[in-house]
């Protein structure tokens, strides 16, 4: 019996794990993503300025020999702080989508497996939060928390996580009328592992896509916009949002300060964008 329930998953990441390389979006977005990524990490050896560095006798400067991007009104070298800012805004964007993606798929299992009380007392929840525009309650809850990454990923988790019940438990209420389910049900095995091991893999994909494609952007933006208002990560640690704040007091004069740090959002975004659209290719059943 075990067997037989198992053989959905198998059957259907066997194909599907073999053709990822011929989908061109999901190869463009890996490698933009994959070489932002890399810049990020590989921060120290890219740069020999720290994000911080103030040398107030070169302020303002063009792009030379010394400093690629130029430098800020503090003498900031802006290719340092652009490079040290992805580390932060990924970082945080990364966590901030991990959290609310564990509890949304858990909430959304329990609702919609179980049903009856629970799936109402969620759905319940779920239409409260989003009563409200994304960006504006999650900028509400930081200016009540205050600033800092602690803030932005309590607020994030508290109104992200309602997309990811909504997909898991639409998509629960499909699979366990499948034969599978039906079938590990008839013979006895536990609830936890019919949805641990049974439901689970075979509904994950549509979140997963979702959190690449759309949660992660809109995380990344909502992150740069904190930065922007001063709610973000606080000054003088590198951010895109504060770089982006700080350059437009001199956008007739340095239009490059604000214009660089916006324009490593937008490809960052673009990046995570095609790999989500390339990964629902990839998993769209009947594609090979």
């Amino acid at each position: 019996m075990t067997a037989l329930t198992a053989a959905p998953i198998v059957d259907l990441a066997r194909p599907r794990a073999g053709r990822w390389y011929r989908q061109p979006a999901l190869v463009a977005g890996l490698a933009l993503t994959g070489a932002i990524l890399i810049m990020a990490i590989a921060a120290p050896l890219l740069t020999s300025y720290g994000p911080t560095t103030q040398d107030l006798t070169a302020t303002l400067q063009g792009p030379s020999a010394h400093h690629l991007l130029g430098t800020d009104d503090l003498g900031r070298d802006t290719w340092t702080r652009l490079l040290y800012g992805a580390r932060v805004d990924l970082r945080v964007a990364f966590l901030a989508v991990l959290i609310p993606f564990c509890l949304g798929t858990l909430l959304g299992c329990l609702a919609g497996y179980f049903g009856g009380w629970v799936d109402q007392v969620i759905m319940r929840l779920v239409d409260i939060v989003v009563a409200f525009p994304f960006y504006v309650l999650i900028i509400a809850l930081v200016f009540v928390l205050g600033p800092g990454e602690r803030s932005i990923y309590i607020a994030i988790a508290a109104v992200g996580w309602v997309s990811y019940a909504r997909i898991i438990r639409g998509e629960i209420l499909v699979a366990k009328r499948q034969e599978y389910v039906l079938a590990a049900r008839s013979g006895g095995l536990p609830t936890r592992r019919i949805i641990g091991r049974h439901v689970l893999p075979n509904v994950i994909t549509q979140a997963i896509v979702y959190a690449l494609s759309v949660d992660m952007v809109q995380d990344i933006l909502a992150i740069v916009t904190l930065g922007y208002l001063g709610l973000g990560i606080p000054p003088p640690a590198a951010d895109w949002g504060s770089m982006i704040a700080a350059g437009q007091n001199f956008i007739t004069t340095h239009w490059e300060l604000s214009f660089i740090p916006g324009i490593a959002v937008v490809v960052t975004g673009l990046g995570l964008s095609l790999i989500g659209d390339g990964l629902a290719d990839v998993l769209r059943p009947g594609q090979s």
